[in-house]
């Protein structure tokens, strides 16, 4: 049975810190997975500067109220969802991703979560797993699943090479270069089309 593992932002909603970044005027908040490999150096950094600014839960919030998944995510989730399963597999917080699955239409997403301060100051995080987008295609391949993965930045490319097929999606120009084997899409009709070629 396949299990299609996809990226959340820059794949199906865009980035949050980058919307956060151009709600607050902050641009050092632009830094991305597609900017740094290393996520726990990419969230210290995060926090520091939100520390700095006085920035919480809260204010990030209210800017992923006004985000809407990308033109035409939901209807690419839905014709997936209607040939195969489905895992959204982000290192998002479920405090961010909770509003972004609602619109949509609730498709299942493994995780992290933010630590929260009762004044809303986001004090650390906890990451579900290791190298979470890797382990978790790693477990459902011992449990017998086949995986398909499609992601744009590099901390996907663990479940990306890893999988049965994986696929580049709107990812940049640098790791398309660096992963010259890796087939690159930039519509959701071309990746649809990819991966039920794997099914």
């Amino acid at each position: 049975m396949n299990v299609v593992c996809l990226d959340l932002e820059g794949v199906l909603v865009p980035e949050i810190w980058i919307a956060f970044a151009e709600a607050t005027g902050i641009p050092e908040l632009k830094k991305t997975t597609r900017d740094e490999p290393d996520y726990d150096k990419l969230m210290n950094y995060r926090l520091a500067i939100l520390k700095e600014h006085g920035l919480g839960l809260k204010e990030i919030q209210d800017t992923i109220a006004t985000i809407d998944p990308m033109p035409g995510a939901k209807e690419f989730l839905d014709a997936l969802r209607e040939r195969t399963q489905v895992l959204i597999i982000s290192d998002t917080f479920e405090q961010f991703a909770k509003p972004l699955m609602k619109k949509l239409g609730w498709p299942t997403i493994f995780c992290n979560t933010l630590e929260v301060a009762e004044d809303g100051t986001i004090t650390g995080f906890r990451m579900r797993c290791e190298q979470s987008k890797l382990t978790t295609v790693k477990h459902l391949q011992a449990m017998g699943f086949e995986t398909i993965a499609s992601g744009d930045s590099f901390n996907d490319l663990g479940m990306i090479l890893n999988s049965k097929a994986g696929f580049l999606f709107r990812s940049t120009d640098a790791i398309k270069k660096e992963y010259p084997q890796l087939e690159a899409f930039e519509s959701y009709e071309d990746l649809l089309s990819a991966i039920e070629r794997e099914l």
